[in-house]
Formats: structure tokens, sequence, C-alpha cells
């Protein structure tokens, strides 16, 4: 849909169809009121999609080696009965 120019009486009564028809196909309305323009209807912005890499760069460390670190004594599944914390 391209950019419609349409009175506001037009508007009062087709308003919930122009609205369908800009969600659908984009495009914008402008509402006239005795030829002059009253209000401008398009279908809201969407935001930049902004990547999420690099957003924790020099927030956090990270230990050298993770794949030896046991972390076994913090959890109670993987603890032996009787043995204390």
């Amino acid at each position: 849909m391209k950019h419609r120019i349409v009175n506001v009486t037009e508007f009062k009564a087709k308003c919930l169809s122009l609205l369908d028809d800009i969600g659908q196909n984009g495009g914008r309305i402008t509402v006239t009121k005795r030829g002059k323009p009253l209000a401008t209807v398009g279908p809201p912005k969407q935001p930049k999609f902004k990547s999420p890499e690099g957003s924790w760069a020099g927030r956090i460390e990270i230990a050298d080696d993770l794949e030896s670190w046991d972390s076994s004594h913090l959890w109670d599944a993987l603890r032996k009965t009787g043995e204390d914390i």
C-alpha cells in the first residue's frame, strides 16, 4: 500500500479496515479535514536488531581451564551420604 490521503469522514467510517490494511501491507495514511492535513497514520517503527556479540567484552573474566574445574562439592546430589560441607 502506498501513501494514501483520506478525509476525516472517510477515515471515521473505514478506520478499522484502513488500520488492518496498514498492518498487512504497510504504507501511511494522511487524514485531512477540509483539505488540510490533520494526522498521519502508519505502522510502528521496528527496533533495529542489535547483536549480543561482544556485549560482555571487558566485563567478565573467564578462568583459563574450565574443563578441569571441579564443582562437585557444591552440589548435594553429587555428595556422598554423611559427607559434611
